[in-house]
């Protein structure tokens, strides 16, 4: 007989009907009655072992055993499920050491104890929910740029190029680390290597999206990325991934417009597609905060605090605007930031949260940045201090976008990289868009983890990727 999926029996309003169900063993009581979990939906679905059953078969269900059920659907005569399985046939597909088994119910593991077992957790409730919200976000953002008219782009993994021009990369070599060839001046011979030259593992596919926005209006990259960051945060990851749409035409205006529809969209849809998982979730944050001090408490609940993204505009305001709520802030006035605040330094997490949290009280846009903390390629504004950069600040995360008009002014890009030392020989190939048909242009990058724990309200961004890449860190 075919497998059923356990979401599709509790879906169904039928009952006395055959099936088929395989999953994991999520609790197994008096010897009678089996919690069948197959991931396909956070319910589990209870099977009945009938009086008579093989002896030698019961000792072997175990939490955390894999078995097939063959058995009718019936009415649950017990309180919590409307139906159950009346097993008929069980066979034991995979056997579980009780002893060994780490994930018993009846010791909770917590986050950190989790994360040491990532191999595992996924059988877990918490991040059984959290990444089938993950698999819905994901889907979601294909749908939302496909519909529009998009193309997909897959961008280099491996490049010769520093998006960012923060020189924190990780280097990819065959040369050996024990006998590498060097130059007459004592530097390595990378010309020996197998790209012949330099390379790293990239941190944004955004140059090469411009490249493609050049030619179909309209694209974006979906793909991991990586910063050789030696940062130990709930926040940071050396993998990520990252949705980087580029779009021809555009100006910062259309930028921010087209950053909150996607932002709203795939909200909208992990409510409409996974709203068990996020009501699961929602409870668990509560239970959560209940444990820390009221002044650490978060204001809104998770659903609320959705919808409430989902109904309201996002504020937009300047980058100097911002500076000068902060300096004007109860919180400054108290000396309660740990930064220091003036114009032209780089807002850090908790100024940002100040201005989503305590002050507008919903996400904010920022815009027009000072250039000398922004990216060669952002488009210079007319004042000669700041750029057409624009920044999404969240609930509970800060910077979720980080985004631009790019400058398409072949004389202003010339002369921003020459002042920040960037070789402009080496990136014809960007200059060459300058050059051949150049048009206004912008596009955004959007943290995908960080989306995930917006929406997931987990609180370490370790907990929203299957296996974390960190400092020191690349097991599984």
């Amino acid at each position: 007989m075919k497998r059923t999926k356990i979401k599709d029996i509790l879906a169904n309003e039928a009952a006395d009907y055959k099936v088929n169900v395989k999953g994991w063993v999520r609790s197994f009581r008096n010897n009678q009655f089996i919690a069948l979990n197959d991931g396909s939906c956070m319910g589990n679905i209870q099977v009945v072992v009938e009086l008579g059953t093989d002896e030698a078969i019961v000792k072997r269900i175990a939490t955390g055993a894999s078995v097939s059920v063959d058995g009718t659907v019936v009415p649950s005569l017990g309180k919590g499920q409307r139906v159950e399985v009346k097993a008929e046939n069980i066979t034991i597909l995979g056997e579980c050491d009780n002893d060994q088994y780490p994930l018993q119910l009846k010791n909770k593991p917590s986050l950190e104890y989790l994360r040491e077992i990532a191999h595992l957790r996924f059988r877990t409730n918490t991040f059984g929910a959290v990444f089938r919200v993950r698999h819905t976000l994901a889907y979601a953002i294909h749908k939302f740029f496909n519909d529009r008219g998009f193309v997909y782009l897959h961008t280099p993994i491996v490049t010769a190029s520093d998006a960012e021009g923060a020189g924190e990369m990780f280097k990819v070599t065959t040369l050996p680390f024990d006998n590498a060839p060097h130059n007459e001046d004592g530097t390595i011979n990378f010309k020996e290597d197998f790209f012949g030259r330099a390379t790293n593992l990239t941190v944004s596919g955004q140059l090469e999206a411009e490249l493609g926005a050049m030619a179909f209006s309209e694209v974006y990259t979906f793909g991991p990325t990586f910063r050789a960051e030696n940062s130990n945060t709930a926040r940071h990851l050396a993998e990520f991934w990252m949705i980087e749409p580029e779009v021809a035409f555009n100006d910062i205006y259309d930028n921010m417009d087209l950053a909150e529809d996607l932002l709203k969209y795939v909200i909208s849809y992990a409510l409409e597609h996974n709203r068990e998982d996020l009501d699961f979730l929602a409870q668990r944050l509560v239970d959560e905060e209940k444990q820390k001090p009221m002044n650490e408490r978060s204001d809104m609940p998770l659903i609320e605090k959705l919808e409430f993204v989902l109904n309201n505009k996002f504020e937009r305001i300047t980058y100097t605007e911002a500076i000068n709520i902060l300096l004007e802030s109860p919180a400054y006035k108290k000396k309660k930031f740990q930064y220091d605040v003036s114009w032209g330094i780089d807002m850090q997490s908790e100024h940002e949260r100040y201005l989503v949290e305590k002050h507008f009280k919903k996400p904010v846009i920022v815009t027009g940045y000072p250039k000398e903390i922004k990216a060669f390629y952002m488009r210079q504004n007319d004042d000669g201090k700041t750029v057409a950069a624009m920044d999404i600040l969240a609930p509970g995360i800060g910077e979720i976008v980080g985004g631009s008009q790019r400058e398409e002014r072949l004389d202003k890009l010339t002369q921003r990289m020459n002042e920040m030392h960037i070789p402009t020989d080496e990136m014809f190939w960007y200059l060459d868009t300058r050059r051949f048909g150049t048009v206004p242009h912008a596009g955004f990058g959007l943290g995908f983890e960080r989306m995930v724990l917006f929406v997931t309200g987990m609180t370490n961004i370790r907990d929203v990727i299957p296996f974390p890449r960190t400092p020191k860190n690349a097991e599984f």
